[in-house]
């Protein structure tokens, strides 16, 4: 398209250059830009241009034009507003796409803008109107239509307006009254009284009283009869009577036209397809409530302003009032528009499209304007993060069949891609414990023991009153909260399930379960010790990658290999997947180009390998929809420009966001309704309402109401987790939010924190938390930094009869700390967390071991008059409490004796006498690399004077520091 300078009207210059709204009002066939204080204010005699900005999550900005036409707006001006509409789309680039907006009839997308509605004024600026604010008030009467956005229009002040199927607003001097029809639903209801909220705080500067009348109490409510006081008193009200703007416009026929030389001509054909639509030429697709324009990418500016008109005179032609006109661009075709198609063969060519874009920033700049929006921003460099705490308590089950297996605590991130596993992860959410109960699909698992796994996780789910959030997870697609909550995760080939062992015999296939002692080749990958994980591939050449360190092992041997790509990251992670996989034979480092003939030999001989890192699906931009789920079949409707307040607790909504699907459940849904919430998400993936290609195994979440983690919460802007601590339906909610300020009412106690599902007597302040050990062993394994006397002394109050064998071994600090890790300087003293650990080991011994429980608050009991004997019997129990209390504090005394013995200990630990060696030898990657070292502590085999030149201070001063410094001084200077 040819863009010269004069087609640019002066007042879209810097138009859409960072993210917001911006509006213009057609002043004598001009546009004018209104002020950010105005936005979101209408006249009934003007037509506007509103243009909405977004930045997406790839860095590029995406534009949404609308064109508004008020009720009384002349001819002229709704056409001069529909032309320079056309125009604004040529200044940012033509890509965006066009809406035309009709007061009274405006598109949900529109009106999600301006939540929670807009209330045109009238007047204008063509009839001279100027708004002066009223010094008297003016009783007025609404009508409020809409389940997500409220369209808001004003009726006559008569009673003949009303009707039993919609909301009404009566705005007086001193009070507002909301009158629900008899018909109308709980959800409209609620949204309509954000808009008692919006006229309380606009016109009344949120002083004035409100009241809600329900449809059919007549006058037994003095609120009630205080309404119907203002109609003369109470009358029968007639059923609603259909008038022009109820009727909707339907065909059954879609119908294509291809506008030629201004006439708008039929596309012969029996359906629709792509092929039909050429790059130089205009079309008008009717689908009767919608009407499409689509314009080739080729197409000129005159062009597409012609196939406009010709579709507003369509619309105008029929008498289709509440016909929405869509103008999209070749290659920016909208999911709807897409959707019309029997086949449709996305030819999106971004290159030619931005070299467009090009061209008119160019021209644009040497007019002297500021182009730097309409140029595409460099994707935000981000580390991914998990918004998940990663010191929680973890149980794992592999599923057997019909049955699950408790593993032990060494095996948790142990996994077979031939099995299926169930997980519960309870962990010190931001107010209170969260759980989160998964499955987990190997590839290899068969069907019978995958439908057991849900139905397992499920009724875990069921148990817990709903409280926990649920996953289903597909091995090669974990999300990264998975991934943290592992931290060491290994997968490995084949499986040891009945279910798996039954298949292979079946169909006749060889058994490639994992042998310690066989041959395996290990992908290592991860960010860090806390998210590293280790996956087993064939054992052949071809599997190796340039971005990624690997591990090869027989029977006697093991091999590093170090990929030219890969990071120092990758390395460290490598030397501590070793100590998992195979810790007691002697490594040979392999640098990608200078590997051993018998490295090549394992793997069968050289051959061809990849160098790019593997990527997973991209997280996109957020899309909220309303879910309802009838025989079988799923309806869903998007919500935009979504909030918390668009949660309804009665509905079931689905979060995407391409690589994860997160289907929330209102605490108002029906029991068995939220038993199916897993088959929601699948069938939504199955639908892919937004034409995406969703990957069927794709995670999905369940989330509970009142129970949203973190890793939910971050896709809205703002939450409010009272909100969801309120009695009622989201009506009620609503109104006490409404009658008391505009501040949510939590009417529910704070939740007591439930006992730990592993066996742990309760999730540590956060300022105790620290990181789930990653060293793991059959055995209770021995902490860096700890010595043998400070095991023997935690062993001495460990009864291994009465421990929970899912209880994860012994913490060790993150070298890596994030956002979701406490400050190490605000950890309590070793003692305090020893002494309630003693007592928890001595009660263990006392009472038997019991199935974990999520912990109920006690229930008040009346007081009733205690009996002498009674009294005696009261006293002599608090005597042997007080005899036990005293024990007890003995033995923290003792404890806490021993541990601050043991903390001196620690530096001297870290300071023994060993053996000194070269610098280059004790590199990661050094062709002669000593053997039988502490690989986590190389810096500690330095010489005295290396030490000094490497790290700035010598050794005993290094070791004084605290253990937390120490890495983060060595992850700083990253020597080895």
């Amino acid at each position: 398209m040819s863009v010269s300078m004069r087609d640019l009207d002066p007042a879209f210059q810097g138009a859409g250059q960072k993210a917001g709204i911006e509006v213009w009002r057609i002043e004598n066939f001009s546009p004018t830009p209104i002020p950010k204080s105005s936005i979101g204010k209408f006249f009934t005699g003007d037509s506007y241009i509103v243009l909405k900005t977004t930045a997406l999550k790839t860095g590029a900005l995406r534009h949404d034009i609308h064109y508004w036409l008020g009720k009384d707006t002349s001819q002229d001006e709704a056409g001069t507003a529909a032309v320079k509409t056309v125009e604004l789309d040529a200044a940012l680039g033509g890509r965006a796409v066009q809406y035309r907006e009709v007061q009274a009839h405006e598109t949900e997308k529109f009106l999600s803008y301006f939540k929670p509605c807009i209330i045109p004024q009238e007047g204008g600026v063509a009839s001279g109107f100027k708004h002066v604010e009223a010094e008297e008030h003016i009783t007025r009467l609404f009508v409020c239509r809409g389940k997500h956005v409220v369209h808001v229009k004003e009726v006559p002040f008569a009673r003949s307006s009303l009707n039993h199927d919609d909301i009404y607003i009566l705005d007086t001097k001193s009070k507002i009254f909301q009158f629900n029809g008899s018909n109308s639903s709980i959800q409209e209801r609620a949204k309509a009284l954000e808009v008692v909220q919006y006229i309380k705080d606009t016109y009344h500067d949120g002083t004035c009283e409100v009241a809600t009348v329900e449809d059919g109490r007549l006058m037994a409510d003095a609120e009630s009869g205080e309404f119907w006081g203002f109609f003369g008193g109470f009358a029968p009200l007639p059923r609603k009577t259909a008038n022009d703007e109820d009727k909707t416009y339907t065909s059954d026929i879609t119908q294509l036209f291809c506008v030629e030389k201004g006439q708008a001509n039929p596309v012969e054909g029996d359906s629709l397809k792509r092929e039909m639509l050429d790059t130089s030429k205009c079309y008008i697709l009717d689908c009767g409530l919608e009407v499409f324009v689509w314009m080739g990418r080729t197409t000129s500016l005159d062009d597409r302003k012609v196939a406009s008109g010709a579709a507003e005179e369509m619309i105008r032609s029929s008498e289709r009032p509440k016909s929405q006109m869509i103008r999209i661009i070749e290659g920016f075709e909208t999911v709807t528009f897409r959707s019309k198609f029997d086949t449709w063969t996305q030819e999106t060519n971004t290159t030619v499209s931005e070299d467009g874009r090009g061209r008119v920033a160019a021209l644009l700049q040497r007019q002297g304007v500021n182009v730097r929006g309409l140029m595409k921003a460099a994707p935000p460099k981000e580390e991914p993060q998990a918004f998940i705490d990663c010191t929680g308590n973890l149980q794992v089950w592999r599923v057997n069949g019909q049955e699950k297996i408790l593993l032990q605590a060494a095996d948790h991130s142990k996994f077979y891609s031939g099995d299926c596993y169930v997980f519960q992860y309870s962990y010190p959410g931001e107010e209170k414990e969260e759980v989160l109960i998964g499955t987990w699909f190997g590839k290899q698992s068969v069907e019978e023991e995958r439908a057991s796994a849900v139905s397992m996780a499920s009724k875990m789910v069921e148990t817990m009153k709903f409280v926990p959030a649920q996953a289903r997870i597909y091995e090669g697609k974990e999300p990264l909260q998975f991934f943290v909550i592992m931290q060491s995760f290994i997968v490995f080939k084949g499986g040891i399930s009945s279910g798996y062992k039954k298949y292979i015999a079946e169909k006749e296939v060889d058994d490639d379960t994992y042998n310690e002692n066989g041959l395996a080749l290990f992908r290592i990958q991860g960010s860090g010790p806390e998210n590293m994980q280790a996956i087993q591939v064939d054992p052949v050449a071809s599997s190796l990658n340039s971005s990624y360190c690997y591990i090869l092992h027989n029977d006697s041997s093991v091999f590093t290999w170090i990929g030219n790509l890969a990071t120092s990251t990758d390395q460290e992670l490598v030397e501590r997947q070793l100590d998992l996989i195979k810790p007691n034979l002697q490594t040979r480092a392999q640098k990608e180009g200078s590997e051993s003939e018998q490295f090549w030999e394992l793997l069968g001989g050289k051959s061809e390998y990849r160098s790019q890192k593997l990527t997973k699906e991209p997280e996109s931009d957020p899309h909220l929809f309303s879910c309802s789920f009838t025989k079988d079949i799923l309806k869903v409707t998007e919500i935009y420009n979504f909030t918390q307040d668009d949660l309804m607790t009665e509905d079931i909504f689905i979060v995407d966001c391409h690589s994860e699907i997160f289907v929330w459940v209102g605490q108002e849904v029906a029991p068995k309704n939220k038993l199916l919430a897993l088959t929601i998400g699948e069938k939504f993936i199955e639908k892919d309402s937004l034409l995406e290609k969703l990957s069927p195994e794709a995670p999905i979440y369940v989330i509970m109401e009142g129970g949203e983690p973190s890793f939910f919460t971050r896709f809205f802007t703002s939450w409010d987790s009272s909100k969801s601590a309120m009695h009622g339906n989201s009506f009620q909610r609503k109104l006490r939010i409404v009658k008391n300020g505009g501040t949510p009412v939590a009417e529910k106690p704070k939740r007591r924190t439930p006992a730990s599902y592993s066996g742990r007597a309760s999730v540590p302040d956060k300022s105790q938390q620290r990181t789930r050990s990653m060293s793991f062993s059959p055995e209770r394994v021995r902490v860096r930094g700890r010595s043998p006397a400070f095991n023997a002394l935690a062993a001495t109050f460990e009864s291994q009869n009465a421990r929970n064998l899912s209880t994860p071994p012994p913490v060790v600090r993150k070298l890596y700390p994030r956002s979701v890790t406490p400050d190490s300087s605000k950890l309590a003293p070793k003692s305090s967390a020893i002494s309630s650990r003693s007592a928890l080991f001595e009660q263990r011994l006392k009472t038997p071991p019991q199935e974990p429980s999520v912990s109920k608050p006690p229930k008040a009991s009346p007081k009733t008059p205690e009996s002498p004997a009674m009294e005696s019997n009261s006293k002599g129990k608090e005597e042997k409490k007080e005899n036990e209390n005293e024990e007890e504090k003995s033995m923290s005394s003792r404890i806490g004796s021993l541990t601050i013995q043991e903390d001196a200990k620690e530096g001297v630990e870290d300071e023994e006498d060993l053996p000194a060696h070269p610098y280059e030898r004790l590199k990661t990657t050094s062709s002669d690399p000593v053997s039988d070292i502490d690989v986590t502590r190389r810096e500690a085999y330095l010489s005295s004077e290396e030490f000094k030149e490497k790290f700035g201070m010598t050794k005993e001063a290094f070791y004084k520091l605290p253990k937390w410094k120490q890495n983060k001084f060595k992850m700083a200077v990253q020597l080895f």
